[in-house]
C-alpha cells in the first residue's frame, strides 16, 4: 500500500483530508507533519491517532533538517502540501511569516521530493491567487488560464509558491500538480474564519462582524468534496497541470451570515457591519470544467446541505471550539474587530 505525507494535517482542510484518506484508502499509511501553530490543533487528530496506519510528526516544513530526516525514515509515494499560513487579516498584520512558511516551506518540500527520488508532489493552493472578479459580471469565472493578480500578502505568498512549483517541474522535471480551490467550510474549521466565527458567536448571542456592506461574493466548497478532488488529482491528474476546484455555490457574505442565523434561529439584529479590510476582493468564482472533464470530479454537496452539516458539527463539538476561543484567539479577535 502507498504511503502519503500530508503536511499541515492538523489544520482545517488537512485534517479533513487525513480522515478522508484513512476512510477511502484503508491500509495506506498517512504521515502527518505539522508545526502546530495557533491553527493546528492536535485534538483534531485524536481519532486518527487511534489508527495504526497514521503517524503524527511535529515539525516545521521550513526546517530542512526535520524534513529530510522524515524522508529518510519513510518512503513516500506522494506529498500533499496543505501547510500554510492562510488568514488574510493576519497576513496584512504580519506578512513575513506568510512568505517564510508558504514560499520557503514549499521549496524545502520540493527539494526533499527531488533528493529522495522525484516523489509525487501536490500543492494545495487557492483561488485568491487570481485576484477578484467584478460583482456586475456574473458570467465571468476563474479558469486555470486566468492571470495571477494577487491582492494580499497571503495570496501573493501562495501565488509565489505556485510559480515555484511549476518552475521545479520545468527545470528539474519534478512530478507536480497544483489545485486552486474556492472557500472551504465544514468540520474543524478554525473559528477566525467567516462561517465558524458566525456560528460560534451566534451561539453566545455575540455580535457577528461583517466587513463593509457584506456584498463580497465567495464560491463555497464543502471540505469533503475538496478532499475527494485532491485525491483524484494525486492519483490520476496530469503532471505539470493546475486544476481549479469550485463548489458552484456563490453567496454574498451577508447571505452566508443570514443563513447561519436562520439555521440557529437567531435574530439578524446580531449582525454588525465593521470597517472593511484593505484590498478586500469583491468576488471569487471558479470554473471547475477542467477537473470535471479530465477526472470526473464534481461538487456533490450543495450549500444548504453543507451548512446544515457544518452547523450540526459545531453544535455537537462545542468542547473543541470553546477551548480555542477561550485562549490566544480571544486576544487576536479583540485586536481585529474591537475598533472597526
Amino acid at each position: 500500500m502507498k504511503t502519503y505525507l500530508v503536511t499541515g494535517g492538523a489544520g482545517f482542510i488537512g485534517s479533513n483530508f487525513v480522515y478522508y484518506m484513512l476512510k477511502e484508502h484503508p491500509g495506506a499509511r498517512i504521515i502527518c507533519l505539522d508545526k502546530l501553530t495557533y491553527a493546528g490543533n492536535l485534538e483534531t487528530l485524536e481519532e486518527a491517532m487511534k489508527n495504526p496506519d497514521f503517524r503524527f510528526v511535529k515539525g516545521d516544513i521550513t526546517d530542512r533538517k526535520v524534513v529530510y530526516s522524515l524522508f529518510e525514515e519513510e518512503t513516500f509515494d506522494a506529498v500533499i502540501n496543505f501547510a500554510a499560513e492562510s488568514h488574510v487579516d493576519r497576513s496584512i498584520d504580519e506578512p513575513e511569516i506568510f512568505l517564510k512558511t508558504n514560499i520557503l516551506g514549499t521549496q524545502v518540500l520540493l527539494d526533499a521530493c527531488r533528493k529522495y527520488g522525484n516523489i509525487r508532489f501536490h500543492q494545495v493552493s487557492t483561488d485568491e491567487v487570481y485576484g477578484d472578479l467584478p460583482l456586475d459580471r456574473p458570467d465571468l469565472f476563474f479558469t486555470e488560464s486566468t492571470p495571477i493578480h494577487t491582492s494580499s500578502p497571503y495570496s501573493a505568498s501562495k501565488a509565489s509558491a505556485d510559480l515555484l512549483v511549476m518552475a521545479y517541474h520545468r527545470t528539474y522535471g519534478s512530478a507536480v500538480t497544483i489545485s486552486r480551490c474556492s472557500n472551504n467550510y465544514g468540520p474543524y474549521h478554525f473559528p477566525e474564519k467567516l462561517i465558524p466565527l458566525m456560528i460560534t458567536n451566534a451561539l453566545f448571542d455575540k455580535a457577528l462582524p461583517v466587513y463593509g456592506d457584506g456584498a463580497n461574493v465567495r464560491d463555497w466548497l464543502y471540505v469533503e468534496d475538496h478532499c475527494k478532488a485532491i485525491d483524484m488529482i494525486v492519483e490520476n491528474g496530469k503532471i505539470g497541470e493546475v486544476y481549479n476546484i469550485g463548489g458552484h455555490n456563490e453567496k454574498t457574505n451577508l447571505e452566508v451570515v443570514k443563513t447561519v442565523l436562520r439555521k440557529l434561529a437567531k435574530p439578524e439584529s446580531l449582525i454588525q457591519f465593521v470597517k472593511d479590510r484593505p484590498g478586500h476582493d469583491r468576488r471569487y468564482a471558479i470554473d471547475p470544467t477542467k477537473i470535471k472533464n479530465e477526472l470526473g470530479w464534481f461538487p456533490e454537496t450543495d450549500f444548504e446541505t453543507g451548512i446544515e452539516k457544518t452547523v450540526k458539527w459545531y453544535l455537537e463539538n462545542r468542547e473543541w471550539w470553546e477551548k480555542i476561543k477561550s485562549g490566544e484567539y480571544t486576544a487576536y479577535y479583540e485586536k481585529m474587530y474591537k475598533n472597526r
